[in-house]
């Protein structure tokens, strides 16, 4: 199973009046992950945009274990969790400078047509990038 590694500096920004993370920001590091994921197995998650087509978030779940600070370096990892050739599960987990699991969580995916956004055959449309979800999904079985 392929799990790739990005490395976050926590800013100022991304932080509440409690000086921790807001929960809100893990959705976006979850993206960046995700998307490096998608580039790292070797595709283009702009490039399915250019050709019309998107994947919209179904369903999110995020845990919290452990709150991350500005100043802090987060390392966001990533993977897919399930595929079944229409939906696609991210994982994810994000640590804190000790290594320890600050949160966890699961994206759900499905791709569509960014006019109607009726539900894509993802096999026919980028049939390479099926194999390669596929290929991951016997690793995780």
């Amino acid at each position: 199973m392929h799990v790739t590694e990005v490395k976050v500096d926590v800013r100022y920004a991304e932080t509440d009046q409690m000086g921790v993370v807001y929960h809100a920001n893990y959705l976006v590091w979850f993206e960046i992950g995700r998307t490096n994921l998608i580039k790292e197995l070797g595709f283009d998650y702009a490039e399915m945009e250019k050709g019309g087509i998107v994947s919209p978030v179904l369903d999110a779940n995020i845990s919290f274990k452990k709150p991350l600070h500005f100043g802090e370096e987060a390392l966001i990892r990533t993977w897919i969790d399930s595929y079944d050739g229409f939906r696609s599960v991210y994982g994810y987990e994000i640590l804190n400078p000790e290594g320890e699991i600050a949160v966890t969580g699961q994206t759900h995916h499905i791709c569509v047509d960014k006019e109607t956004f009726r539900p894509i055959r993802f096999k026919k449309h980028f049939p390479d990038w099926h194999e390669a979800y596929e290929k991951e999904k016997r690793q995780i079985d």
